[in-house]
């Protein structure tokens, strides 16, 4: 696989592992990082951020962290400082181009007509292809110079929480345009570093739009930096299930969705009729599961009128959940953050006007926390209208991606890092462990058409259990389930535990995979 020239678009959590694992099978990727810094959403974010996941969970499986990180939740900047450690550890730096933006693609060697019939990925189900398709790619570096790469396979490692900000439209006279004060993205703003972001924020009238991670972050700094004096508005337009840790009443509820006996509770995708007849059984477990965990959960929420319409369960399974920022409870209590519930809002010139208030939300700065565009942001790298039109799926469908990695209509290219898990960084490293074999022709893809049913199995699941949530991609609570399919195709055992009762009943995480090696 030496020879062959792989690219690799990002240098977040997902594209350091690809390079990782592409470099053991002694082929030198190129990787391309439009930003200065590696890391990801993890290179610009507030420094209030800090990990959703706990520590043991969030770590590569061969590069624990270091003995002084001893935080549950490490901070932003300890969390790049633990990627930087590894892309330096593993020789990943030395392949990164810096300061340089992938701006398109194109498919090239074989007319569009072709790849439309294919009725095998790539037309043999082989990483790249018969060698006559290449990518070319359009690369701008730092100072605006722009030059064409080409590459036998690319590996997208985009993200979805960055790039292009969701913002929000408005109707003529409405929007920001008539607003006195200042309207930013909460992209702008981690981008402005903590210096600067600080200064525009202190003593000023702050409202932030949203109620998920980024809109949290920012409403945190703003309350530390002003308190009750200027308090920061929050505008929720869907309450959440924020939670302040993992553990429900003293008891881990890790073990109540994190391990193969969680699994069982859950209809499967692919699963055969004993499995699916047990999760039907078992149903009424998963409810008190779920209820368990929500007694505890939402006592600090009721007090605010917070409670979520939707079970803790439904939030797992989308991913739509958050860890508290410190003390954000405290801080509703005491008055620095105040929360406002509206579907709808829209400016004035004094504000911000949201429902069942008749006077403005009066502002000095507007903060969107209304996350980010990933499906736009996968759909701009292309430059064929079909692949624009294919690559993402209708918007009532999730993202079609076989082993959330591989889009079955477009060749030689896989897409790393858009679905979420509930422990992302070593679910990333599976995938890229699994990528990296296929690249090495461990293995075939399965036909177009047993791909896209795999696909929608995987979608029907999500509608099942996520309601109005299905359009994240989220492997969620069938983690395990996941992971196994990932071990079957490199033909690795999936059972990484010792003993029945372990298997059954012991959370999975990323030390069960430290000597998954497939040949």
């Amino acid at each position: 696989m030496e020879k062959k020239r792989v690219t690799i678009v990002g240098a977040g959590v997902s594209g350091l592992a690809a390079c990782k694992h592409l470099l053991e099978r002694g082929c030198t990727p190129i990787v391309f990082e439009a930003d200065t810094l590696l890391g990801g959403v993890w290179a610009r974010a507030p420094d209030c951020t800090s990990l959703q996941s706990e520590r043991t969970m969030y770590q590569y499986s061969d590069f624990p962290w270091p003995d002084a990180v001893t935080e549950v939740f490490p901070s932003r900047r300890q969390v790049a400082d633990y990627l930087d450690a590894y892309a330096r550890h593993f020789g990943v730096l030395d392949c990164v181009r810096f300061g340089h933006r992938v701006v398109g693609m194109e498919y090239v060697g074989v007319a569009e007509g072709d790849v439309v019939a294919w009725e095998e990925w790539a037309g043999c189900g082989e990483a790249y292809g018969d060698g006559v398709g290449e990518w070319r790619l359009t690369v701008a570096d730092a100072e605006g110079h722009v030059a064409t790469h080409v590459a036998d396979f690319v590996v997208l490692c985009i993200g979805r929480f960055s790039g292009v900000p969701n913002t929000p439209t408005f109707p003529p006279g409405k929007g920001p345009e008539v607003f006195d004060g200042q309207v930013i993205h909460s992209m702008d703003y981690s981008k402005m570093g903590t210096k600067k972001a600080s200064e525009m924020l202190k003593g000023k009238r702050v409202t932030v739009i949203g109620y998920l991670k980024s809109a949290l972050d920012v409403g945190a700094e703003c309350a530390e930096l002003n308190g009750t004096e200027h308090p920061c508005t929050m505008v929720v337009r869907t309450k959440h299930w924020i939670i302040p840790d993992y553990y429900a009443w003293g008891f881990p509820i890790s073990y109540l969705y994190l391990n193969r006996f969680s699994e069982f509770l859950i209809h499967k995708p692919g699963q055969g009729f004993l499995l699916s007849l047990l999760a039907t059984i078992l149903t009424p477990l998963r409810w008190l599961f779920s209820k368990f965990a929500e007694s505890y959960y939402s006592i600090p929420m009721r007090r605010h009128d917070m409670v979520p319409d939707h079970s803790l369960f439904e939030a797992l399974a989308t991913c739509l959940i958050a860890i508290t920022p410190k003390d954000h409870y405290k801080r509703l209590d005491e008055g620095s953050i105040v929360i406002k519930k509206s579907k709808t809002f829209s400016f004035c010139k004094e504000g911000v006007l949201v429902e069942g208030e008749s006077s403005p939300i009066k502002s000095d700065v507007v903060i969107f926390g209304t996350g980010f565009r990933g499906d736009q942001k996968i759909k701009d790298m292309f430059g064929s209208e079909y692949f624009q039109s294919i690559a993402v799926g209708p918007a009532s469908s999730t993202v079609p991606l076989y082993r959330e990695c591989i889009h079955p209509k477009i060749p030689q290219l896989a897409v790393l890092g858009y679905s979420e898990s509930l422990t992302n960084l070593y679910t990333a490293e599976l995938r890229a462990k699994w990528l990296s074999y296929f690249l090495d022709g461990g293995f075939r893809l399965p036909s177009v058409k047993a791909m896209q049913s795999d696909i929608f199995e995987w979608e029907k699941f999500m509608k099942r259990y996520s309601r109005g949530y299905f359009r994240r991609s989220c492997i969620g609570l069938l983690h395990i389930w996941y992971n196994d399919l990932l071990c079957k195709d490199m033909g690795c055992n999936p059972r990484r535990k010792n003993g029945f009762f372990a298997e059954l009943f012991d959370v999975y995480g990323p030390s069960d995979y430290i000597n998954l090696r497939p040949k």
